[in-house]
C-alpha cells in the first residue's frame, strides 16, 4: 500500500539549492516517488542565531515504507549530504540539510524516536508556508 509522505527539507550551509536538490533525489530513489515539490523560499534560522538563512521546501512522496522506515532512510540522506549531529533538547545549529517527517497518510503516532504529524510544524511559518503549497486543496465554496 503506497501512503502519503509529507517532508520539510532545509538547508543553510554550502550550496543549498543543490543540497535541496540532491536531497529531493536521494529521497526519491530510497523513499518513493515524488509527486510534489514545494517551491523553495529562504528563511531566517528558527531557534538559534546564524548569519547563514536558510532555503527550505516541503516534498509528497507516495511510499510503501513504514514511518520508521522513512525516518531511518533520510536520517540516513541527511549523514551521506554532510550532517554530523542531530538538534538535541532545543539547541539547534547551522546544517548542510535537514529532512523531517510532518505527516504520513491519517497516522498519529508518538514513539521516543518519531511523533507524527510533527509536533512542532504549525509553529513554523518555514514549514507550513512550502507545505500549504503541496498540501490537496478542497474545492467549493
Amino acid at each position: 500500500m503506497n501512503y502519503e509522505l509529507y517532508l520539510s527539507l532545509g538547508s543553510n550551509l554550502g550550496d543549498r539549492e543543490d543540497m535541496l536538490r540532491r536531497a529531493i533525489t536521494l529521497i526519491e530513489e530510497r523513499v518513493g516517488a515524488v509527486q510534489r515539490v514545494s517551491s523553495f523560499i529562504e528563511t531566517e534560522p528558527w531557534g538559534f542565531e546564524s548569519e547563514h538563512p536558510f532555503l527550505n521546501a516541503a516534498v509528497m512522496v507516495l511510499t510503501t515504507l513504514s514511518p520508521i522506515e522513512c525516518l531511518d532512510a533520510t536520517q540516513q540522506i541527511e549523514r551521506e549530504l554532510g550532517r554530523k549531529k542531530k538538534s538535541k533538547g532545543g539547541k539547534y545549529h547551522d546544517r548542510p540539510i535537514d529532512i523531517d517527517l510532518l505527516l504520513y497518510g491519517d497516522l498519529k503516532l508518538s514513539t521516543p524516536r518519531l511523533t507524527i504529524p510533527h509536533p512542532h510544524m504549525y509553529e513554523r511559518e518555514f514549514v507550513m508556508i512550502p507545505l500549504r503549497e503541496i498540501l490537496p486543496t478542497t474545492s467549493g465554496a
